[in-house]
Formats: C-alpha cells, structure tokens, sequence
C-alpha cells in the first residue's frame, strides 16, 4: 500500500489519479497474459473498463502477447473481479483504436430501490454490478442536471446517495463477499429506453473521484 500511496497521492499523482499494478507469470495464470491490480487514491478496485482499454494495447505494443494476430488480438486479463478480455486492432507494428472489451457478468442487484437521502429525501435508484457494484438513478430526483449543474454539486449529491445506499442496502455478491461494496454513484440524464442517441451521465467513485 505504500507503493499505492507514493503513485497515486501528491506529488506524483494528484486527485483523480488512477493506475494498475501489471503482474505476470503466477499470478497470470488460468490462460490469462497478465494481471492488474487496480488503484486509486482512496485504495482499491475490481474493475475499471478504462484501464483494461489502455492495459490491453500496453500488452500487445510492450509485447506481453505472444503472436498477435491481425486484425485483432485477444488480451487476456485476470482482474480482481475475475477474467476480462481485451480486442485490440492490431497490425503488425502497434495497437489501434478502438479497444472493445467482454467483462465479467452483469446482473442487477436491485431495482426501483427506495433510498433515503439526507438533504434530498427519498429517492429510487437501481443497484447494478458489472465487475463492481453502483447505484444509479437521474440526475432529477435529486434536482439537477448532469449537461447543466455544477460538477461540484453533482458529486456532493452522488456521494450522499452513495454513503445512503451503504448504510440502508446489505450488498452480496455469488460468489465472493469481497466483491460485495458500492463504488460509487452514477448519476444520468433520465434517458433510460434504449436508443441510438447518445445519452450522458456522471460517474462519481471512490473517495469522489469522478469520470465523465
């Protein structure tokens, strides 16, 4: 941890600073070409998609994958969460754009969950895992707008629901009890049906970090 901290923490890192840990041979193993622990300023995570991008083409351009295959490459990952594979464009020389990954299952851990908020009142929000658990809802019920509102009254208000959501639901996970935490909060536009139009949302995790 004190690697972690001397990274991530003033003055090398800074606020928002996020990186991963790369551990071969052993520790690799089950058909994976690598493991990531991942980190941030507060500690830990089982999954970040960003960094599995930016980890899948530092495997193929650092060599890590043996024979990389045209157009696109397998990269095997072990995560915390468990095994993640990377395509990345690949051809001949260095990697491409863009990287596209499988994660682990997704499932809802709960849905239309009625949340006491302190300072904004009762609120509905679903609980979702996808390699960590989050709480969702829009950005509305608690009176702002994710294209509009100010960046730092979106994260104040995503954090209290997420330190609301700790305290009122008992997370579990199938298969391991330390996956069993709430990351963070995602605030949306409201935009929930699916479409083709692009839709925005605030992910707030962590010790507030944020990502757009």
């Amino acid at each position: 941890d004190h690697m972690r901290r001397a990274l991530m923490h003033e003055p090398r890192g800074h606020a928002g600073m996020y990186g991963a840990v790369v551990v071969r041979g052993g520790a690799a193993a089950d058909g994976a070409h690598l493991a990531a622990l991942f980190l941030h300023c507060a500690g830990y995570s089982a999954m970040c998609g960003h960094a599995v991008i930016a980890l899948g083409r530092f495997a193929l351009d650092y060599g890590l994958v043996p024979a990389p295959t045209r157009p696109e490459t397998a990269v095997r990952l072990r995560c915390p969460c468990g095994p993640v594979t990377a395509f990345v464009p690949w051809d001949g020389h260095r990697s491409g754009n863009p990287v596209r990954f499988h994660s682990v299952p997704a499932f809802a851990a709960a849905t239309d969950l009625a949340i006491d908020v302190p300072g904004h009142g009762k609120v509905v929000v679903d609980i979702g895992y996808g390699g960590t658990f989050y709480a969702f809802l829009s950005a509305e019920q608690l009176g702002l707008d994710v294209c509009s509102s100010k960046t730092r009254d979106l994260v104040s208000a995503a954090s209290a629901v997420t330190e609301a959501v700790k305290k009122q639901f008992k997370l579990h996970h199938p298969e391991s009890e330390d996956l069993a935490f709430l990351y963070g909060t995602i605030l949306t536009d409201g935009k929930d049906a699916f479409s083709e139009e692009p839709t925005t949302n605030i992910c707030v995790f962590a010790d507030e970090q944020v990502q757009k």
